[in-house]
């Protein structure tokens, strides 16, 4: 069966990468966690003292950051195994900092279309279908509440061992960020208008991989005719 291109885009903790992750098992496809790249440079920035708000330093430093991400989740920068120091509350607001920038996600985006040039990728991140995939055959915009994507935080924040924000605490974060992804002049959050938006609020995860596999499987068949 011919391979296609999986664009799934959304809020932060809206189980982009849980979702992908499982797809890509499923299909024996590659997920690129593109939000991963972003949070590599925040830590790098943070680790460099490098300002959040130094398009110029963060350009320069990004040229000197390679990011490596494997099939299995993993995330290497510079050599380093960094798949957990990138998910700590205070690199995802990084992240959504450094991602603002037009020459940063220029970058970024040029090395995503490299990535995915042979097909068979899953890529999860807030502007994939409008912007980095923009002919992917299957787009999703996959959603939540604040509410349930705060729970999932914080629930997947004790089970890494994280400690730190309050389920009220993350709420608000999330909607710091929601707003501040949703409103940058660069790539802004929003859904691709041939993308299919999925609300995840009240549906496990099964139920989410369900309902996406079957557009992927409508649109592998489409390939095949």
């Amino acid at each position: 069966m011919r391979k296609i291109n999986i664009a799934i885009d959304g809020p932060s903790a809206a189980g982009k990468s849980s979702i992908s992750s499982r797809l890509a098992a499923k299909y024996g496809y590659v997920h690129l966690d593109t939000g991963a790249m972003y949070r590599c440079l925040g830590l790098n920035a943070l680790r460099s003292h490098v300002s959040d708000s130094d398009e110029d330093a963060l350009c320069e430093l990004l040229s000197k950051t390679d990011i490596v991400l494997y099939p299995d989740g993993r995330v290497f920068m510079n050599g380093e195994d960094v798949s957990k120091a990138i998910r700590t509350d205070e690199v995802s607001m990084l992240a959504s900092n450094v991602s603002k920038w037009k020459n940063v996600r220029k970058e970024m985006v040029k090395r995503q279309q490299k990535m995915a040039e042979a097909k068979g990728f899953i890529m999860d991140g807030r502007d994939i279908g409008t912007v980095v995939l923009t002919d992917a055959e299957v787009k999703v915009f996959l959603t939540a509440s604040a509410e349930a994507r705060a729970m999932r935080r914080y629930l997947q924040n004790q089970k890494a061992g994280i400690e730190g924000h309050t389920l009220e605490e993350l709420r608000e974060e999330i909607e710091k960020r929601d707003a501040q992804d949703s409103g940058r002049a660069n790539s802004p959050l929003k859904q691709a208008e041939d993308a299919v938006l999925v609300d995840s609020s009240n549906m496990t995860i099964e139920e989410v991989v369900d309902a996406i596999s079957a557009l992927v499987d409508r649109a592998c068949a489409e390939e095949t005719l």
